[in-house]
């Protein structure tokens, strides 16, 4: 809620009430936007709402621009265009509009005056030179990012840097002693992070010094600068400041995308790996349509003459680009055919080997069964994973020798792609861990067990954070169950993961649905911690059964691997 408000009656809730730094769904600009969440928001109140803005506009000498709402199965979301160095005053002016909307006009006449807690606050957060800078990177052509503490002009080994509050005269912008590095924006439902490290690997093995931001953390030349999610906003500026890198990889996940939105404008190539259904509910995303164009939103991202790469087997996301014209296209996919069919650069398998097709030949990156990630084709989701990283190296102009080096030794090491379809054999029985934090990765992995040749039974943990619906977490459990495990454990992810559920809740709702679906009592088993759930697995564990662990928090998975390494071999039939 507003602290520069107080709320009377109104048939709705706040919720996620945010800056949006750079372009995003609702418009090419930086802004505000807010979620109101209630079913009965009357057309009345959205337009006293806009009013509000405008009248918020005129008062703080803001220039009118984009005002963009939409209503959706919980709510409205509403968003409008504000000065780069006025954001955070942008959402309290957002939240006053509405507020002073849904008053009882019948009790009250509206207030037509900003109050003075906005005014001032406008005051004091403007910085005239920081927009001075903006402007001048703008017209200049200079890639710039800037935060609370910094504002950089260039990236990477041309960037220059200074605090946020010792900015320096525009003259300091100088074309030719700072610029722009290479770089590749990945998105999707499952895969950015394999694709990601994938593609590091590509050019750190072509020469480059590489940097990536990531779900899991950022690295640089092969070195974990720091651990966690960094797939927004913060992450891709701390690769791009990095004095080191010259060429970024940076997965964008669809949190940063919808809360911050775009934080670059250059990319020379983005990658939509796939689109399935997870985090509905949030900021107004409710079906896959509705997520496929938050993941699309990173056409946005390219240069002039970048490159978007998308999967030629996701029929929607196909169909749903060519009402984007203009736009330059590769296609990955697991069929070279499918993939060349949709037009050329393109990538995939044909024969049981990986092949590159571009305008100018067709190079054989190697056999698919040779390729450590693929687990001897029992994955081929991440021989997709491959194809999209080869291509949009080749993109970032590297030659298939290099990429086809790279492949067939990338997922060797165990730090090669940490905590991503992970294989261990221990005392005759097979281990497998991933992220599968969604359906439909869990459904890949499941399918990945099932190929391992055995008739052993199947133990499975299963998890979720609370920030998902009660029928997304259902619909996880369901695809646990479809594949029969004679054991299933459950646990709360817990600490920042509970993400507003009380301790219990998600285990509840998992255990209902594992039952519902027709599993006994005896096979589901909450347990507090994974070390414990280790334990217990690999005491159940027979000769030829087959564990699946899919693992999201990052503390959590170095854990198991340690717990597991010190157990078994890594890797399938002399891989390790």
């Amino acid at each position: 809620m507003s602290k520069a408000t107080e709320f009377r009656r109104m048939p709705f809730t706040f919720d996620e009430s945010r800056r949006l730094t750079g372009t995003n769904v609702f418009f090419e600009h930086p802004g505000a936007a807010l979620e109101a969440i209630g079913t009965d928001i009357s057309d009345a109140v959205i337009d006293e709402w806009q009013n509000g803005i405008q009248m918020a506009r005129l008062q703080l000498g803001w220039p009118d621009a984009d005002i963009v709402w939409r209503r959706h199965v919980s709510g409205v979301s509403l968003a409008f265009a504000a000065p780069d160095d006025q954001l955070m005053t942008a959402t309290e002016v957002n939240e006053w509009a509405l507020t002073r909307a849904a008053q009882d006009a019948g009790a009250q006449a509206l207030t037509n005056e900003l109050p003075q807690v906005i005014i001032e606050m406008a005051q004091q957060e403007a910085d005239p030179a920081l927009m001075a800078l903006i402007t001048a990177a703008r017209e200049r052509n200079i890639p710039a990012h800037w935060d609370d503490e910094f504002f950089t002009a260039g990236e990477g080994h041309f960037a220059h840097h200074w605090p946020a509050n010792q900015l320096p005269d525009v003259s300091a912008l100088d074309a030719e002693s700072v610029g722009r590095i290479k770089k590749a924006i990945v998105t999707g439902s499952n895969g950015k992070t394999t694709v990601t490290r994938a593609l590091a690997k590509i050019l750190s093995m072509a020469g480059l010094h590489a940097g990536y931001s990531s779900t899991d953390g950022i690295v640089v030349d092969g070195q974990v600068i720091e651990e966690g999610d960094f797939s927004g906003p913060m992450g891709l500026r701390s690769v791009l400041r990095n004095p080191s890198v010259e060429v970024a990889i940076l997965e964008t996940a669809r949190g940063g995308l919808l809360r911050r939105g775009l934080a670059t404008q250059d990319a020379d190539v983005a990658i939509v790996t796939n689109v399935s259904a997870d985090h509905f509910g949030e900021y107004g995303v409710h079906s896959l349509d509705d997520l496929r164009e938050v993941k699309l939103l990173v056409r946005k991202s390219l240069r002039p003459g970048g490159t978007l790469v998308l999967n030629a087997g996701d029929a929607e996301t196909v169909a749903r680009i060519r009402t984007f014209p203009g736009i330059r296209k590769g296609w990955f996919g697991s069929s070279l055919q499918q993939a060349r069919a949709l037009g050329l650069p393109a990538c995939g398998i044909d024969r049981g080997s990986l092949r590159l097709v571009t305008a100018n030949g067709e190079w054989n990156l190697g056999e698919t069964m040779a390729m450590p990630i693929g687990l001897h084709n029992r994955a081929p989701y991440n021989l997709e994973n491959l194809a999209a990283a080869a291509l949009a190296a080749h993109v970032l102009g590297v030659n298939a020798g290099r990429i086809a080096d790279a492949l067939l030794t990338f997922g060797k090491d165990s730090k090669d792609n940490p905590g991503r379809l992970q294989y261990w054999s221990i005392n005759g029985v097979h281990v497998l861990l991933d992220y599968a934090h969604n359906p439909e990765g869990l459904r890949s992995l499941l399918n990945v067990a099932h190929q391992m040749g055995t008739t052993g039974r199947v133990g499975l943990l299963l998890e979720q954070a609370g920030n998902r619906t009660d029928d997304d977490i259902r619909d996880l459990a369901a695809v646990g169950a479809l594949a029969a495990p004679e054991r299933v454990w459950i646990k709360d992810l817990g600490g920042e993961y509970t993400r507003g559920r009380a301790k219990g809740a998600v285990i509840a709702i998992l255990s209902d649905a594992l039952f519902n679906s027709g599993l006994a009592t005896r096979q589901v088993i909450a347990v507090e911690s994974i070390e414990h759930l280790i334990k217990e697995a690999l005491a159940w564990g027979q000769p030829g059964d087959v564990l699946v662990l899919p693992v999201h928090a990052t503390e959590e998975r170095n854990l198991v691997i340690a717990l597991l390494d010190a157990k078994g071999v890594q890797g399938i039939e002399g891989e390790a």
